[in-house]
Formats: structure tokens, C-alpha cells, sequence
């Protein structure tokens, strides 16, 4: 059996059944293939693309499991289709010392009660809780006001460093935009590293490396995500990121 060839028409045909909508990126024009672009799974899945590109040949020997498990949640393949991508991998490899990373539950995350309470009891500012990726969680009715545009889109949950990047508006609420951004990009970056399996946030990096050209320069000096340990969910009273 000819692994590589079977590796290979197994990423593009899997590529090809993903539309840039089901991604949640922009569809664009004169787009040449069906389904996603290399350089689009590639963003997704948090690799350079010529790394992609060599997989996507049929060169899987030697890929790490969370390279595999990357490229399996970019690509929205079922639990079928991630145990093959993994089996090609060992094939490739020739023997059976793959280890599949377990995938991990999505939770969802409520504020307490209390913890609602202790943020409306600040009027005097806005008060907020946000986590790793930049998602609000919690707010104060003042904070809800002052990130009006960051919740404007009831579809989308409200995320700082998706409005920061891909709202034109963010130019004029922040100050010093430059340091928002670098700021906010070094609080993703942090997460990267202390959550490296988080999908969320991979779809997140995904979505604005794809989208936005100063996302993507300030990510990309760096390849591999730092390992400091990220602080825990704060209540926040400042009207930057």
C-alpha cells in the first residue's frame, strides 16, 4: 500500500469539503480550488504553510500528535476520520508508538451569582472578567456601555482581540492602538502556551491570522508559543485590553 499517496488524497479531498464559511472565514473571489486554500488550513491549524504543504504530499513521518490533532480540528474531521489521519501517521512512522492526544470537553464557563454581584456593585466604572482568549465573560452594566461595539454582534460571543483586530472601529476607541494590539496579542500568545489543545482558541488564531495582516505579523516572529503560566480570570476595571 502506497501510504503516501493515501495520506495525500486524504488531506486534499478533506480540504476540499470545507467552505471558508463553515471556517468562519471570508469566502473572497476567484478562489481557484474547492474548499479551503493550503495557506488557509495551514493559519488554522497554527503551521507555516510549507510544513503543511510537505504533509499534504504524504510526508506525515515524524509529525507530532498535536501537529495531527491541529490539523484534524482545522480541517472539521469526525472521530473517524482523526483515528485515520492518526493511523496514516503511524503507518508512516511504522510503528504503533503514536499516542492520540485526548480531546477535551468544551465548557461552558458561567459567571456565579456572586461574582455578577460583586460586578454591579461597581458604578463607578466599568468592571469586567475576561479569560485567555480574550471572551468577556462577565460585566457590569457600565462595561457592557463602554465595549458597546465589542457586543454588538449577538451571533458572535464578545471577544476583545477579534474586536481589536477585525473591527475598523477599535482604531478610534483605543488610544494607542499599536499597544492594544500587542498587548492583546501577547495575552493570546500566553494561552497558546499554557493551553496548547484549547480548539477555541486555535479557531480564534485561525480566524484573525486568515483575516488580518497586523495579526499576522505580530504572530508570526514567534513559532512556537511561550510557556509562562497565564493569570487567572480577573475582575478588571480599565477601559484598555
Amino acid at each position: 500500500m502506497d501510504h503516501r499517496k493515501e495520506a495525500r488524497e486524504f488531506l486534499v479531498s478533506r480540504r476540499a469539503k470545507i467552505t471558508p464559511e463553515q471556517a468562519n472565514l471570508p469566502a473572497g473571489t476567484n478562489r481557484r480550488v474547492p474548499g479551503l486554500r493550503r495557506s488557509e488550513v495551514a493559519a488554522l491549524a497554527g503551521v507555516s504553510i510549507e510544513y503543511y504543504s510537505k504533509l499534504e504530499r504524504g510526508a506525515l513521518a515524524g509529525v507530532s500528535a498535536g501537529v495531527l490533532d491541529a490539523i484534524a480540528r482545522a480541517l472539521q474531521l469526525d472521530d473517524a476520520e482523526r483515528a485515520h489521519l492518526f493511523d496514516l501517521a503511524q503507518a508512516a512512522d511504522g510503528s504503533s508508538a503514536l499516542v492520540r492526544p485526548r480531546r477535551r470537553a468544551a465548557k461552558q464557563w458561567s459567571p456565579r451569582p456572586s461574582l455578577q454581584w460583586t460586578l454591579d456593585a461597581v458604578t463607578d466604572g466599568p468592571a469586567f472578567v475576561r479569560n485567555g482568549r480574550m471572551d468577556l465573560l462577565a460585566a457590569n452594566r457600565l462595561a457592557r456601555a463602554f465595549y458597546a461595539d465589542v457586543y454588538a454582534d449577538p451571533q458572535r460571543p464578545a471577544n476583545l482581540a477579534r474586536f481589536a483586530f477585525l473591527n475598523p472601529s477599535a482604531r478610534r476607541f483605543y488610544p494607542d492602538w499599536d499597544l492594544a494590539a500587542d498587548i492583546c496579542v501577547a495575552i493570546l500568545r500566553t494561552e497558546a502556551g499554557r493551553d496548547p489543545h484549547d480548539k477555541e482558541l486555535q479557531n480564534l488564531v485561525g480566524e484573525l491570522s486568515t483575516r488580518s495582516d497586523e495579526f499576522r505579523k505580530r504572530w508570526a516572529p514567534t513559532t512556537s508559543a511561550t510557556t509562562a503560566p497565564a493569570p487567572r480570570p480577573s475582575t478588571t476595571r480599565s477601559s484598555g485590553t
